[in-house]
């Protein structure tokens, strides 16, 4: 797919067509899929924010939205607030998902599910059950208990029972989630049903859930289901094998198939990193479609023309979008009128987030799992509002004050926007990053925001302007530590490094050093590596970036690992520099390590100092600081929430028409 991010795309004709899956007609070609948000009660009952999210993902335009993965049984439940359709009592909630998403003019779908293995005792309360007792080391490792014949007629009847609540409480599509390394898929791999019973045939679980969720839906529902095209690790489902086993279950009870890939195991096939290319799962779905069944696909789908490739090309008749519609909810009505959208950078912050039973943000979206809370409504009376910096903080300020009507001028000393995100974006493990600071520019100029970059601001200017408010989005710098030879002219803070020059595969020297393994600098090593660099790692930390989530550097960790060329050193740390060597400490032992080539090192942020003046009398509406972000995901979150926090504090003001305290 060579997607053109600048140009404007034209408005898709494929994606705009209704569909038929079996009862139900969808509207067009965008279906928001199963995505899990921790939006629910600790007992599975979902609340009015679940409410309010799926509802703004129906009004955003998506034929069918469905709700998450919901466990079946107690003992299949693996998150805190994960969704549950497994008692009469969730049914009342149920029906308000269904009602919300009915008024915006879409379709519910609930996704049917049962942990097995991946479930885990202290999330559940209750030992983990399995056709084999293999343990998951990803999601914990217990050693779940092997399930006896007749409790797995008992587990067959419980989906049953959850296809019944669905119907009761109206909703349109089930999917049986038949992939991802959950119990159906468990039935189905060589490397999890190791049964000798009736059950060692690894469809007979899957044939039994179909019949018992078809007979329970009756007719008026639409029943299909979601697998993984290949579980993605050696002694797992292949491709081939994975077909062929689809191709023999009672395909005759089914109205829809929706294409994923991976398993537990390879978690990097279920959420794919902004690495891999977009709609990548696209060529296993299309042979799915032989089958005679309207066939979905999910991966990496994240713009209209990628979108509209797959399904005018024949590959899938709908596109199953998650993360996209976290980022965006008007991603499906923007993109069928071929108008500019909010992207999704492929982060993984919100999936990274899951594991703490908070309700998940996006990285680039902060109303994400706050619709409840309503939009900011737009002042009576406009302000004049400058903001210094034009990082992601300054930028997503200045666009929301903006898109209240207010009067924004945005001021930035380099000669380009993005702060320090924009460096991090030219690294090889954030191929999407660049996206967002595109649109925000692109709706900066949209909404008539004046940008003007290459200048410096002094105190004394800043306080001479002629505003009601002032931002201060200048973000941070990074910093040395106080080593002997930190001063010598081939040593480089990594910010300062990647702002010097290029970062490609021309700029990379030969050999590095790179002192800090945090976010940033394993990333740089990552980058420098990738591009043929031999490379030394040293760090303090335990392990490569603790500070970032397992998803975001699924791919980045096992390849620095990996690599040849890359020496890693942990629980380390530099005690002199030298032109040609390094004074290195470990464990208390200091040995001298030769090198040549640049020595670049992350060693944390210092805020950059206030630029306004002490003492100045503040414009009316009060002066407000908001973060910038250093590289990564997490941080680029927080300076959005920032943002709208400010754009929310100001536009409070001009209704009091008072100062307000400085934020």
């Amino acid at each position: 797919m060579n997607d053109d991010d600048h140009a404007a795309p034209s408005p898709p004709l494929a994606l705009a067509r209704p569909l038929a899956l079996g009862p139900r007609r969808l509207r067009n070609r965008l279906v928001s899929a199963p995505m899990e948000r921790n939006y629910c009660t600790i007992d599975g009952t979902v609340t009015g924010r679940y409410e309010a999210y799926l509802a703004q993902r129906a009004r955003g335009g998506a034929a069918l939205v469905f709700a998450e993965a919901s466990y079946v049984r107690a003992d299949g439940k693996g998150r805190l607030r994960q969704m549950g359709v497994d008692v009469d009592a969730r049914i009342p909630g149920i029906a308000r998902l269904a009602a919300a998403v009915h008024a915006e003019g879409a379709l519910l779908g609930v996704e049917l599910n049962h942990g097995g293995r991946t479930a885990q005792s202290v999330v559940s309360g209750l030992r983990p059950v399995a056709p084999s007792p293999v343990p998951c080391s990803p999601a914990g490792g217990e050693m779940p208990r092997e399930l006896a014949t007749g409790e797995v007629h008992d587990l067959v009847e419980a989906y049953g029972q959850a296809a019944r609540r669905c119907r009761e409480a109206g909703v349109d599509a089930i999917s049986i989630h038949g992939g991802h390394g959950y119990l159906v898929h468990q039935f189905l791999s060589p490397a999890f049903n190791l049964r000798t019973d009736e059950f060692a045939d690894p469809t007979r679980f899957l044939d039994l859930v179909v019949e018992a969720v078809r007979r329970r839906a009756g007719s008026g529902m639409a029943v299909g289901l979601r697998f993984s095209a290949h579980e993605g690790f050696e002694g797992g489902l292949t491709a081939d094998r994975t077909f062929e086993l689809i191709s023999r279950i009672r395909l005759d009870l089914l109205d829809f198939l929706d294409v994923s890939a991976g398993s537990y195991e390879a978690g990097q096939w279920i959420i794919q990193s902004g690495e891999w290319p977009r709609g990548l799962l696209a060529p296993y779905a299309e042979r799915y479609r032989a089958l005679g069944l309207p066939v979905g696909v999910a991966g990496r789908i994240n713009t209209a023309e990628s979108a509209e490739a797959i399904v005018a090309g024949g590959q899938a008749d709908f596109v199953s979008l998650a993360r996209t519609l976290h980022a965006d909810p008007d991603f499906p009505r923007r993109a069928l009128a071929g108008r500019s959208y909010r992207p999704c950078i492929a982060c993984n912050h919100c999936i990274d987030q899951l594991g703490s039973g908070e309700p998940i943000p996006c990285s680039v979206n902060p109303q994400a799992g706050r619709e409840h809370l309503g939009p900011p409504g737009a002042p009576v009376t406009k302000a004049s509002v400058v903001v210094v910096g034009a990082g992601p903080a300054g930028l997503e300020t200045a666009r929301r004050l903006a898109e209240q009507g207010h009067h924004v001028r945005v001021l930035e000393r380099e000669k380009h926007v993005g702060g320090q995100f924009a460096l991090a974006s030219r690294l090889h493990a954030y191929p999407e990053y660049h996206r967002i600071l595109q649109w925000c520019t692109g709706e900066l100029d949209r909404l008539g925001v004046t940008v003007r970059t290459g200048t410096r601001v002094t105190e004394q200017e800043l306080a001479r302007q002629e505003a009601d408010a002032i931002v201060l989005a200048t973000g941070s710098t990074g910093r040395l530590p106080d080593v002997p030879g930190v001063g010598l002219p081939h040593v480089f803070e990594v910010r300062r490094w990647l702002a010097l020059g290029s970062p490609d595969s021309t700029g990379v020297p030969h050999t590095c050093a790179v002192w800090g393994a945090d976010r940033e600098g394993v990333a740089v090593a990552d980058h420098l590596a990738v591009n043929g660099a031999r490379v030394l790692l040293i760090g303090s930390q335990p392990s490569l970036a603790p500070d970032v989530g397992r998803r975001a550097k699924i791919l980045v960790v096992p390849r620095l690992m990996g690599n040849p060329k890359v020496r890693i050193l942990q629980a380390s740390t530099i005690s002199a520099i030298e032109p040609d060597r390094l004074l290195v400490r470990t464990d208390g032992r200091e040995e001298w390590w030769a090198m040549s080539g640049p020595l670049l090192i992350s060693h944390g942020v210092t805020p950059r100092t206030d630029l306004f003046a002490a003492g100045a009398r503040p414009p009316r509406l009060g002066v407000h600081r908001v973060g910038d972000a250093a590289g990564g995901s997490g941080s680029i979150h927080r300076c959005f929430v920032a943002a709208e926090r400010v754009a929310r504090t100001i536009a409070q003001a001009c209704e009091t028409g008072g100062r307000i305290p400085d934020s």
